[in-house]
């Protein structure tokens, strides 16, 4: 059940982005916990600028308002936690276990993506007084649920590497406990990013999960192009590749999990 960080659950029909929608409710300084979710995005979307829309009702889509104590170089493990939360959530329904694709997409055993997470923070929010100020966090989460069904549900350059829980586990799965799941297992996940000792757990937890540590990638970055090996997580959730003889740390963008024949990317220009 969900603790009582997450008991303001805003529910919409339709709406263009939850994300949006609560980047608007925190500069007008609403607290921690409030909760959008909606059967239906109009204009949802997900990371590098990425569109997704699923068919009404059929969907997981939700984000949270967070307001952790996170020094900036650990900000990303505030959509760990709710990548981690969804998959926590899954494993509790369906018995399925979700590996996570760093940065924060959920995956299934076959390697498909069945969710996606985006955080957004808002750092000149002028909301928190006094002391440290607390930058809100808005993390939007939208689960692939019931759809698609199959692939030809799909467009064709989605084939392949999307697909659902319905599809993994062979059955129709109720949103409402995934949601009621996920928000539980949220609350002390959230609660521990404000310590030290918090954010290691959860730092910990998310490189158990991790499924693109061990593997060959392409990191596909807004100036740079490079492939090398992922070895391991920083504390702060950052991604350590090997290139040849060089270590990089990779703080954000694109990453391919690359298969044994796939062609090698020409180099960024």
């Amino acid at each position: 059940m969900p603790g009582p960080r997450f008991t303001d659950i805003r529910r919409f029909d339709s709406i263009d982005s939850t994300n949006r929608y609560l980047l608007d409710e925190a500069r007008g300084g609403a607290p921690e916990g409030v909760v959008a979710v909606a059967d239906h995005q109009s204009a949802g979307r997900g990371r590098l600028g990425r569109s997704w829309e699923a068919p009404p009702g059929t969907n997981l889509l939700l984000s949270v308002l967070l307001r952790p104590d996170l020094p900036a170089g650990h900000r990303h493990l505030a959509s760990a936690a709710v990548a981690l939360a969804g998959s926590d959530a899954v494993e509790a329904v369906t018995g399925l276990r979700l590996g996570i694709k760093w940065p924060n997409d959920l995956i299934g055993p076959d390697g498909r993506k069945v969710a996606g997470v985006l955080a957004e923070a808002d750092v000149a929010d002028p909301s928190a007084r006094g002391g440290r100020p607390s930058a809100p966090i808005v993390v939007g989460i939208g689960m692939n649920v019931n759809w698609p069904a199959a692939d030809s549900d799909l467009p064709p350059d989605l084939v392949g590497s999307a697909t659902s829980l319905h599809r993994l586990v062979g059955r129709t799965v109720d949103r409402s406990r995934v949601l009621e799941a996920l928000l539980g297992a949220l609350e002390p996940r959230a609660a521990d990013l404000g310590s030290e000792s918090g954010r290691a757990r959860q730092s910990a937890d998310f490189r158990a999960r991790c499924t693109t540590i061990g593997t060959s990638v392409r990191v596909e970055l807004a100036d740079d192009r490079f492939e090398g090996r992922a070895t391991d997580l920083t504390a702060e959730g950052h991604l350590v590749v090997v290139v040849g003889d060089r270590t990089r740390t990779v703080v954000s963008g694109d990453v391919v999990h690359v298969r044994p024949g796939d062609r090698p990317s020409p180099p960024a220009v």
